[in-house]
């Protein structure tokens, strides 16, 4: 079963709260605060595996989450990372974030990877928060949420020659003779529905992978028929070898098909019209096939003269193999196999730069008699406070006081009693006299 799209959820482990603990040992005077850090949640990663070919596993997992970290302990001792969680992904992969539809990752070497849901801090014991002034503190903070989010991931097929073309000119069957694929065949439109891949051993020690990939109809830049869901495999290819039904078996003209084709190409991506082309004229044993080859010639002349084209019979195998050569002689003269910089216009990318976001910021703003107050910084500060201390509790409002908030809030007219809103968490306004 051959799956090349999948949605999947993926979660880092949440880290590991800190502890709130006190040394109380014979002959250890003055112990003081004893409780340790928790550990760091586990990353949730993907590595390539050039053993895989499809998305099918994530057909029947679509959850990952990674372990949370160890709780602190006592004596400072700190809590223990969690493992990473490691998901094996087929070169090809390219990540996509469901939300914001920017780009995560383009994975296509063995053994690369990617952190796609980084796990949480784990929190601090209380043995961190002693001072001079406080010398045994009851504060700890809660580990950090792992990263959470929705991907998409599409898996481009990874071959060096993509054969194109309509449906039925014999794309399955070239391949069937030159490797070892046993792609299904048939006559009949859309026999191929998913890429094959083949490795095409050519003979002279060399050698190359070629995919028969579904054929193209008028429209399918803007989904007709299997639409994108072939195009996205064209884009890994490094050569197109266009074949063509050079016999018109169908009824279809030879040089429309090979303009249709093409223009399918250029609208779906500018660079794809571009690519290294190899024009193949098969069923070159039918009857009429070379009235229509002199024909498709001589147009083809009046758009590009420097344009060759081969004849072959897949079914006969004449003339397969100087098309072997061709293609491998032409595959040494190009670079590796395009990534996906090279296809995507840059312009239409993203960059993002970490940027410290100011610790400060933040906006209030009152419905009825509640405040509410949005800041992403003092959202993450409340998950990470632990209410069950006073000294927590402490803590927390102190740390809002330097920000301001208790004076902006005065201003906006908040007095004793009136309802704080900070994310999910509520809270009253109380004047200290």
């Amino acid at each position: 079963m051959f799956i090349d799209k999948a949605k999947i959820y993926v979660k880092g482990g949440d880290g590991g709260d800190g502890l709130v603990a006190f040394v109380r040992e014979k002959y250890v005077p003055d112990g003081g605060p004893g409780g340790g850090d928790g550990g760091n949640g586990g990353d949730v990663i993907f590595r390539v595996d050039e053993g895989l070919r499809t998305l099918v596993d994530f057909r029947y997992q679509k959850h990952f989450k990674a372990d949370r970290g160890i709780k602190g302990r006592n004596k400072t001792q700190h809590g223990a990372a969690a493992e990473d969680m490691i998901v094996r992904v087929p070169p090809g992969t390219v990540v996509i974030d469901d939300d914001t539809q920017e780009i995560i990752a383009d994975l296509t070497r063995h053994g690369q990877e990617v952190v796609v849901a980084k796990g949480g801090r784990g929190g601090r014991g209380n043995a961190r928060f002693a001072t001079p002034y406080n010398p045994a503190p009851e504060i700890a903070e809660n580990g950090e949420e792992g990263v959470e989010r929705w991907l998409v991931l599409e898996l481009k097929v990874m071959a060096d020659v993509g054969l194109v073309g309509f449906p039925s000119v014999g794309k399955s069957t070239l391949l069937s003779v030159v490797s070892a694929a046993q792609p299904k065949i048939a006559a009949y439109h859309f026999t191929t529905l998913t890429p094959n891949l083949g490795v095409v051993d050519v003979g002279d020690g060399r050698s190359f992978v070629m995919a028969d990939l579904p054929g193209l109809i008028e429209g399918a830049h803007e989904g007709v028929g299997l639409g994108h869901e072939f195009l996205r495999h064209v884009e890994r290819t490094r050569i197109i070898v266009h074949v063509i039904d050079m016999a018109s078996t169908d009824g279809r003209d030879p040089f429309d098909d090979w303009i249709k084709i093409n223009e399918e190409l250029r609208l779906y991506s500018a660079k794809l019209g571009e690519r290294p082309q190899i024009i193949v004229a098969n069923k070159m044993d039918m009857p009429d096939s070379e009235f229509y080859l002199e024909e498709f010639k001589s147009q083809l002349a009046e758009v590009d003269p420097s344009i060759q084209i081969l004849s072959v019979s897949a079914v006969t195998k004449k003339g397969v193999q100087e098309l072997l050569y061709k293609v491998v002689d032409l595959l040494e003269t190009i670079p590796d196999m395009p990534l996906l910089e090279d296809i995507v216009d840059l312009a239409e990318r993203k960059v993002y730069k970490f940027e410290p976001r100011d610790a400060e910021e933040y906006t209030i703003k009152r419905e009825n008699d509640t405040f509410i107050i949005e800041s992403p910084s003092i959202e993450k500060l409340i998950k990470r406070t632990n209410f069950s201390t006073q000294e927590s509790i402490e803590r927390f409002a102190r740390i809002l006081r330097k920000k301001g908030i208790d004076q902006a809030l005065r201003t906006r007219g908040a007095v004793d009693g009136q309802t704080i809103q900070i994310g999910d968490f509520e809270f009253e306004f109380v004047e200290k006299e």
